[in-house]
């Protein structure tokens, strides 16, 4: 049986003459290996099918089906295969077995939602235009095909897989929108005629005074036209008819606005921040302007076999770091324009070498999990969710480690850091990393840490700027593992207020400053996991949490645990609370976010939420961030790094004044920025189907560089020049997010 989706609004074609079969009956076509891993595969499975066989794969948590070419494929067009299963979690990926290279990751819930269990759904891959990205593959290599589950696997049936040699698409009109005071984005594929195109407002035909193409760099398979109208646009009825598509929309009554640049302050450049970004050209790309080499993986790092453990993220595994070495990483980063957060090992232990583990099965036989691709490594874990007793040696994985190790790695390094971290989360270290520090972390203990290794640092590195402590989350903000009674035996005060207080004794102590930033992570705690329409909404109302004393979180937070001493504790309100926290405190120290997410990095929404999170970190003075982990360069949350930074055009340097006459933060955010007497404007429309509009007090007249992702043309990297002659009636539409900058 087979159920048929035309996938990406593609009425394709495929070219049968030169198509190259990877799987029709039996068993692999002629040419291909089977190169999975971690999955029980038959390939002659007759219990749903189509002609006498298909695959069946069960594949355990990231293991995956995958097949290899003996040769290559490069010039080919596409990949086309018939699947069936409950919706599995899976994510496809072109790759080179010769150089590496790998196509950006294909979601298959990118390319359909409905796949069931008991009929096959046919799909189609446009290798020039990929689902989720709209990347294009490009030429290559190309000799592998892998379909990978996710953390809970993923069982299914295959059919049919073909590589495809052509893909004929028809010219489409694929959307059309009203954007910015009179312009209309149109996007397009193939060849289509703008003759077959019009435009009326309030039933009135609208006059289209000129057209303006743009390719997008990265997915070629689409255009984007944006037609300049003789008459601004207006409160009312918009129809836009192309050929036989049509494309209507109510326009809205206008908000008032007004923008004063002259009450501005500086946007800290260090907000523009991502973990291990990938090369020196994403760097550029995305003007990425701090690097963080961060995360659970390098509490472990030994940079004298550049070996590390990523804990319980992991089986508790050793492994060659990736990147391995951070000297190398350091020297690039840097050499590509980004600053440098780097983090240093603060506990005992770091990784012996590449291969060891902690929780061999051979001595703990009785443990929850063990990894599919090394059985004997198990994840520390009784059934019941308790650790493994007794504590593994530490030995069995680890090698002592100390400041004065740490001393001599940091002064040896040709490229030095312009900031580093204190370890990564230490409050949880017993959690993290059971097998390295079973002890529950104090108050005491990862102040003495911290204290000994920033000064360590300073002496290694002179001029280097110190962050710490960079908690995992609101929770422990204010309390450590050991719970409540830490917080007693230190007269009640909440961990980072007393953290804070302490480093300030230790610069009155020692007559130098030891603390430059406070690092914190933050991760909205409402659960939007579901990715239906109610949890989008909420995720893009999250961001109130930044910066919003009034707004309640939609979390345990919200509820009124009482977790902490802090005031208004239902209300986050992290950085006007911290800027507080720091003034009490500790004045003149920075805070720095080294660890942030939308929660939804493959979905628009996600690319929105931090859009307007990179607009209100400089609006509310943050001083540094950097997004976990490395945000796909085509995907919705690169494309709002690049709507602020891409290719050289930067947002301003200082943020100026946006007044609001009703301002409604849940779905909508709007941003100013001036820098050498030119303005820049970034306006998020959080709403998924509904344009806004505004009266902008202030707008100078003129020529504007226009940036624009999401809505309906898509997740790319849409760009023109505009005009505007009025700024009575500026258009944004739904989801999408708009950056102007006055040319």
């Amino acid at each position: 049986m087979r159920s048929l989706i035309l996938q990406l609004a593609l009425l394709a074609t495929c070219a049968l003459a030169d198509d190259i079969t990877v799987y029709s009956d039996a068993a692999l076509a002629a040419g291909w290996e089977n190169w999975s891993w971690g999955s029980v595969i038959d390939f002659a499975a007759t219990d749903l099918f189509e002609g006498t066989s298909s695959t069946s794969v069960n594949s355990t948590a990231y293991s995956a089906l995958s097949v290899k070419l003996e040769g290559t494929f490069p010039n080919y067009q596409g990949l086309k295969f018939d699947i069936a299963g409950a919706q599995p979690d899976l994510t496809i990926s072109i790759s080179s077995s010769v150089d590496g290279t790998a196509s950006p990751n294909i979601l298959l819930s990118s390319m359909s939602t409905s796949i069931t269990p008991n009929a096959f759904t046919s799909l189609l891959i446009d290798f020039r235009n990929l689902p989720g990205s709209g990347a294009a593959l490009g030429n290559g290599t190309w000799d592998r095909i892998t379909w990978q589950g996710g953390g809970n696997g993923a069982v299914y049936h295959i059919d049919n897989i073909v590589v495809v040699e052509s893909i004929v698409i028809p010219p489409r009109f694929l959307s059309a929108e009203p954007i910015a005071a009179n312009t209309i984005a149109v996007t397009t594929q193939g060849d289509v005629d703008f003759t077959k195109l019009s435009v009326s407002l309030n039933g009135k035909a609208v006059k289209i005074v000129n057209t303006t193409s743009y390719v997008p760099v990265g997915t070629p398979s689409k255009s984007v036209t944006y037609l300049t109208l003789a008459a601004p646009f207006a409160p009312g009825a918009l129809v836009i008819t192309a050929a036989d598509s049509t494309f209507n929309f109510t326009l809205p009554a206008v908000q008032y606005a007004s923008i004063v640049q002259q009450n501005s302050y500086p946007i800290s450049p260090q907000v523009y921040g991502v973990n291990f970004p990938t090369s020196a050209q994403y760097i550029t790309d995305l003007g990425v302007t701090m690097s963080r080499w961060g995360g659970n993986a390098v509490t472990a790092y030994n940079p004298a076999g550049q070996f590390t453990n990523a804990g319980n993220d992991w089986f508790f595994e050793n492994r060659v770091a990736n990147p391995p070495d951070a000297d190398a990483w350091l020297g690039w980063v840097e050499g590509a324009g980004s600053e440098s957060l780097l983090t240093i090992p603060a506990l005992d232990w770091v990784a012996k070498d590449s291969t060891s583990y902690s929780y061999p099965a051979t001595v703990y036989p009785g443990q929850a999990k063990f990894d599919s691709f090394l059985p004997n490594a198990g994840n520390g874990l009784y059934p019941n969710g308790s650790y493994v007793t007794p504590v593994p040696p530490q030995t069995n994985a680890y090698t002592p480690w100390n400041s004065s190790m740490a001393k001599a790695w940091l002064k040896g390094l040709a490229h030095k850091p312009t900031h580093v971290t204190i370890d990564n989360e230490m409050e949880i270290s017993s959690n993290t990393h059971q097998d390295m520090h079973p002890v529950l972390m104090s108050y005491d203990e990862e102040l003495a840490r911290v204290l000994e290794y920033a000064a360590m640092a300073k002496e290694a590195l002179p001029g280097v700027k110190v962050a710490a402590p960079s908690s995992c989350s609101w929770w422990f903000y204010w309390t450590s593992s050991v719970g409540y009674t830490d917080n007693t035996a230190h007269n009640n005060i909440d961990f980072l207020p007393w953290f804070l207080t302490q480093m300030a004794a230790a610069e009155k102590a020692k007559g130098t400053r030891l603390l430059d930033y406070l690092d914190i992570h933050y991760y909205f705690q409402p659960d939007t996991s579901s990715n239906n329409d109610t949890a989008k909404a909420l995720r893009l109302r999250m961001t109130r949490s930044l910066w919003d004393t009034t707004y309640v979180d939609e979390s345990w937070i919200g509820q009124g645990v009482q977790q902490n001493h802090q005031w208004t504790p239902t209300m986050v309100s992290l950085i006007p609370r911290f800027r507080t926290l720091i003034d009490i405190n500790y004045p003149g120290t920075k805070l720095s976010i080294s660890e942030f997410s939308s929660t939804a990095d493959t979905d628009i929404t996600g690319g929105l939420v931090t859009a307007d999170m990179l607009g209100i970190f400089g609006r509310e003075k943050l001083d540094s961030a950097t997004y976990w982990s490395t945000p796909d360069e085509m995907g919705p949350v690169g494309l709002a790094y690049w709507l602020f930074r891409g290719f050289g055009t930067y947002f301003g340097a200082n943020s100026a004044q946006v007044n609001l006459a009703s301002p409604n933060p849940d779905t909508q955010g709007v941003y100013a920025a001036t820098e050498g007497g030119k303005l820049s404007l970034v306006i998020v429309n959080k709403n998924p189907d509904t344009p806004i509009a505004f009266d902008l007090a202030n707008l100078p007249f003129g020529s504007y560089f226009m940036r624009h992702f999401g809505g309906e043309a898509g997740i790319a990297k849409w760009q023109t020049n505009i005009k505007v002659d009025s700024s009575t009636y500026i258009v944004v539409p739904a989801y999408t997010a708009v950056f102007l900058k006055q040319n």
